[in-house]
């Protein structure tokens, strides 16, 4: 059935409870932000994300029972810059039970035929620049901030249900031990690069959080053109979204570089929240976003989000910059690990410098297609 009551809303938001109650490796979604996304208003407020988007969220029930979750993703964007005919559906939450997931699927499927849409393709949450992909190895740990988790029975459920791999996703993990060995390496680069262009590495100016934070995805937008799938985001969702990273960003953990005072590129981290989301069940008040933002410092598990260079400055070797000039303070503030994510199984550049460096693959994440 249609969400449309506050009720049904509620339903929506609280199922994964029932799902994940008994397993240690979950971590809860935080509410008013999975709201958002799904499409629900809160307080008036509509996520930016449907300014020119539109979504249906649904769940399957069984008399009073919810038995799944999911929302049929309409992403205009992506229809007006591939013309694909593609759809999207995200948010899927189900018991283990095919016929379930199978009513699912068809409602979406439904909901984006009658807008013109021959391809459903998922899980997108509710879309590529926020969290995507079904796990579908590397359960044995929980997941990394802003990444997914799902139990292992979800990739039948997409398969017995005609969906077929389009895209994987991985995640890398490194000790902080590789480091300094790979920084060895790479500084006598580095020294001959800042040379040769005159880049000046500088973190984020606490000064100017906001300016630098929304220029941090202004770059993040303008250099993933050519990377599969990608969507860039509307003013009003770079604005939105630096509104909240900005009391997430630790600023000993970002670097941009320079080239004759412009930043064309960037770097951040974010230290690893979920800890601290799962002991304030992903609920916020005033109290618990205190517990969730005090002292991030102490945190010692970070997820490198994104290192990122304007398209015009990306053959000039500046992204091994931006590597250098984290690597010291990632070293210097304690940190004991990382996680590199997501990164795509077809960008091969990206991950053979992982591997070289000596991070290890411990999660794909998958993203299936259907014709409908």
């Amino acid at each position: 059935m249609k969400v449309i009551t506050w009720s049904q809303q509620k339903a929506f938001l609280n199922f994964p409870w029932s799902v994940y109650r008994n397993d240690p490796n979950w971590v809860p979604q935080m509410r008013i932000e999975q709201s958002g996304l799904a499409g629900f208003r809160f307080f008036g407020h509509k996520d930016p994300f449907y300014e020119r988007n539109e979504c249906q969220a649904f769940i399957a029930v069984d008399g009073k029972r919810v038995l799944g979750r999911i929302c049929a993703i309409w992403n205009r964007g992506h229809i007006d810059r591939y013309n694909d005919g593609t759809g999207f559906i995200g948010f899927f939450d189900c018991i283990e039970d095919k016929d379930a997931a199978g009513a699912l699927f068809a409602e979406s499927a439904d909901w984006l035929k009658q807008r013109g849409c021959t391809v459903m393709r998922g899980p997108v949450n509710p879309s590529l620049n926020h969290t995507v992909g079904l796990l579908i190895d590397g359960f044995d740990s929980p997941p990394m901030f802003m990444m997914t988790y799902n139990s292992p029975y979800y990739e039948k459920l997409f398969e017995d249900n005609g969906f077929a791999k389009t895209q994987d996703l991985y995640a890398y993990w490194g000790e902080i031990g590789m480091l300094p060995k790979i920084n060895e390496k790479l500084q006598p680069i580095c020294d001959r690069l800042r040379e040769r262009t005159g880049a000046v590495i500088r973190p984020v100016d606490t000064k100017h959080f906001q300016r630098d934070v929304e220029r941090f995805l202004y770059i993040y937008n303008r250099s993933l053109t050519n990377t599969w799938g990608f969507v860039p985001m509307s003013e009003k969702e770079i604005k939105e979204m630096a509104f909240f990273l900005k009391y997430l960003i630790v600023p000993q953990l970002t670097t941009a570089v320079e080239l004759d005072g412009k930043m064309v590129g960037a770097s951040f981290a974010l230290p690893d929240f979920n800890q601290r989301i799962k002991e304030i069940g992903g609920r916020l008040s005033l109290r618990n976003i205190y517990k969730l933002l005090r002292r991030k410092e102490e945190i010692k598990s970070i997820r490198v989000i994104s290192t990122n260079v304007l398209p015009e400055y990306q053959m000039q070797g500046l992204g091994l910059l931006l590597l250098n000039g984290l690597v010291p303070k990632v070293m210097e503030s304690g940190i004991t690990n990382a996680e590199f994510s997501w990164v795509l199984e077809s960008n091969s550049f990206s991950r053979g410098s992982l591997e070289k460096g000596g991070a290890v693959r411990t999660k794909t994440y998958r993203i299936y297609d259907k014709s409908i």
